[in-house]
């Protein structure tokens, strides 16, 4: 799967020929080339993005550490203390697409890990392709890893790994040579038609070299494999920068091992990434690989019994409100199925219906906020803030406390507003050790690698860089 690059160390021979690098660089991307001065680009990027990581676990479990893990990482890293998601509800798929893209579902259509199909009234995955099985084709702009991609006519290695198929395929991008996931059942290693043929060779014979790895923890498998690509494909080995995006796990019951307890999650992660960190830097060299690290600000939280303590909560059946709108606007607009769907804690009218009787689409919304304010434990009610292709035309917000339940499918929906707190981490590169209390949003970790590689930000991003 390596591609030859062109070899450009006649131009950094001397100090003359590698500041009129630098200078090009800097007049074709606008950076300020004091603060780049001559330093090359790393010759490896690894964005490692962990599934509900939070800093108050991270803090508390910090005594178990060894010095490879956490703990280099806060001693030796740039590391942004408060930091969050421009944008809310937040999970697994969301995040990783925010991260890669530098933008929100507003522009990169990557809202969750499902949404409503408007034609089949079906939710559908993230990443479903009809024809490859499973792509990033929902992703609408550009990603960090793609901007690599065309900034080197294709010459960049370009990889994303992870437990499941959203996180591998999202993060690696348009462009990637492979991205790589866990299938749930045989614990094997699977990619999608997607990808070149060089994808589905490397993961056969992948498969063919490891045991069954129900035994083992997952963050491991997706460490083991994460470093056996790099080994295999001469990753990182020349002057063209390659990119490797890696999502690990801290959710409690991901791991397939005996330890259950969060202390557990943390203390064998602390250890998958000291070893993932550690491994990747004999390969390839402390100082020519940028890591950075953060999560997806996604968390589960237990069930509560609020009402065994006395505590405000309720029930919010999305689908009898939603029959009970239905009735309530064809009372007004006349019979009809106006509400055509329902998921999650969102409403999907029928926009067809609404054209077709050219009734007045406002109109409709304002009539129907006005009813769903009325309903027990509904806090607020909103329009989509993204696409409605992929999205309801009316969101509910129920109070503190309440659970929405869809009693069709048995399935229950809370969004928690609570802050959850996680860092932004850049270890190597030369990039000096210090911790920055001031407040960001996780947009700005695509701009910041862009800069660092010296390349353009993704298509959709107006985040500034970090540093």
């Amino acid at each position: 799967m390596k591609r030859n690059k062109r070899n450009i160390q006649p131009l950094l021979h001397n100090g003359l020929g590698r500041f009129y690098l630098a200078a090009l660089l800097a007049t074709l991307y606008g950076f300020d080339l004091e603060a780049q001065s001559l330093h090359s680009a790393p010759r490896l990027v690894v964005n490692i993005t962990i599934d509900q990581l939070r800093t108050d676990y991270l803090e508390h479990f910090a005594p178990l550490y060894g010095q490879d893990g956490f703990r280099r990482l806060l001693q030796e890293g740039r590391v942004y203390e408060a930091v969050e998601y421009p944008f809310e509800p937040v999970d697994r798929a969301s995040a990783v697409a925010c991260i890669a893209t530098g933008t929100t579902p507003q522009y990169n259509k990557i809202m969750s890990q499902q949404w409503l199909n408007r034609k089949t009234l079906r939710p559908e995955y993230c990443v479903y392709d009809q024809k490859k099985v499973a792509s990033p084709e929902h992703i609408a702009t550009s990603t960090v890893s793609d901007e690599l991609k065309v900034s080197t006519n294709g010459r960049a290695l370009v990889f994303g790994f992870a437990q499941n198929q959203d996180a591998a395929i999202l993060s690696a991008g348009h462009a990637a040579d492979g991205a790589f996931w866990i299938e749930e059942r045989s614990a094997s290693w699977a990619t999608s038609a997607y990808y070149p043929a060089t994808a589905q060779t490397w993961v056969r014979a992948y498969n063919s070299t490891v045991t069954s790895g129900k035994k083992d923890l997952m963050n491991d498998l997706v460490a083991n494999a994460t470093l056996s690509c790099i080994n295999d494909n001469a990753v990182g080995r020349d002057e063209v920068t390659d990119y490797i995006a890696v999502t690990l796990s801290a959710r409690l019951g991901d791991q397939m091992g005996q330890r259950t307890e969060m202390e557990g999650v943390y203390t064998s992660l602390d250890k998958t990434l000291g070893n993932l960190v550690s491994g990747i830097e004999a390969k390839i060299g402390r100082d020519n690989v940028l890591f950075v690290i953060t999560a997806t600000g996604d968390t589960d939280e237990p069930e509560v019994d609020y009402a065994k303590y006395h505590i405000p909560t309720g029930t919010f059946y999305i689908n009898r409100t939603s029959q009970l709108l239905n009735m309530y606007l064809s009372a007004i607009y006349g019979s009809g199925t106006w509400v055509e769907g329902y998921y999650k804690n969102q409403i999907y009218l029928n926009q067809k219906l609404i054209e077709d009787q050219k009734s007045s689409y406002s109109e409709i919304i304002q009539r129907s906020k006005d009813l769903l304010m009325m309903t027990s434990g509904v806090a607020s009610v909103s329009t989509s803030p993204y696409d409605t292709a992929i999205t309801g035309d009316l969101w509910v917000e129920v109070r503190p406390g309440w659970n929405i339940v869809n009693e069709d499918d048995n399935t229950s929906y809370h969004h928690r507003t609570a802050f959850v707190p996680f860092p932004i981490i850049f270890l190597g590169a030369n990039i000096k050790a210090e911790h920055i209390e001031t407040p960001v949003t996780t947009e700005r970790i695509a701009p910041t690698i862009a800069k660092s590689i010296h390349i353009r930000a993704p298509n959709a991003c107006k985040a500034k860089p970090l540093f």
